[in-house]
């Protein structure tokens, strides 16, 4: 629980250093539905869809920030409760992380913390091969959580695994890829030379277990803050 320790002490400081921490300004977290999340794609497969997985959204003075996770509920509380919450569950660390991007937001340090919608992800992928392909080579890729477009679009470009933490997704087979358990990541990042990583391993409580010293890419609205304040690579060329 280390790396959540330190993103929260670095949370208190920047509340401290902003003037926020004395104030009751209110954080709220709660599950957005698919639509207002994703909107309509034309492909249902996406987990927001499938109601697998939801957005909370924090809301700090009309600064918004986004993160996944698969247990979703409401929560209200001030910047210094949430600073010192018991970081248990996917519930709190999503809590936790989706007020880490509002804050973030808030104090101008951040963008892209809403995540895209209809066509947005589809197009998401076809940008994700270009942004690879831009760098040169044909490394072998590593996509660390399964979001479809993206596994399509590397498919046609690049050597690539797969895995994913959704029991329902393992065995599928994706852009002639089959998708492998949660259990084979260290050996994926072993092979790849390249690692694609859903931000959701913050608030799953994966994050630890999936950093590596390959070159690693994060993508998605959740990991927006951590990115930022840790100095990662991330892509997410269509949030708002």
């Amino acid at each position: 629980m280390e790396f959540y320790a330190n993103l929260q002490r670095i949370f208190r400081r920047l509340i401290k250093d902003s003037g926020l921490s004395r104030e009751r300004i209110r954080v709220k977290a709660y599950p957005l539905t698919p639509e207002e999340a994703i909107g309509n794609p034309e492909e249902r497969d996406y987990p927001l869809v499938k109601g697998r997985e939801r957005l909370m959204e924090a809301d700090l003075r009309g600064a918004k920030g986004q993160a996944y996770t698969d247990l979703f509920g409401d929560f209200e509380g001030s910047l210094q409760e949430i600073a010192e919450l018991r970081l248990r569950n996917n519930f709190f660390r999503a809590v936790f992380i989706s007020s880490l991007n509002a804050l973030l937001r808030h104090l101008g340090l951040i963008k892209g913390t809403i995540h895209c919608k209809d066509k947005e992800p589809k197009l998401c992928g076809e940008e994700l091969l270009r942004f690879i392909r831009k760098r040169g080579g044909r490394p072998k890729v590593a996509l660390v959580g399964l979001q479809p477009r993206m596994a399509e679009a590397l498919a046609r470009g690049f050597p690539l695994r797969i895995s994913d933490m959704d029991e329902a997704n393992v065995g599928k087979e994706i852009g002639g890829v089959v998708v492998e358990g949660p259990e084979k990541n260290g050996e994926l990042l072993e092979w790849c030379d390249l690692a694609v990583i859903t931000g959701t391993v913050l608030t799953n409580g994966t994050v630890e277990r999936v950093l590596s010293s390959k070159p690693t890419l994060f993508y998605g609205v959740t990991v927006a803050g951590a990115a930022h304040l840790l100095g990662w690579e991330r892509f997410c060329p269509f949030a708002h």
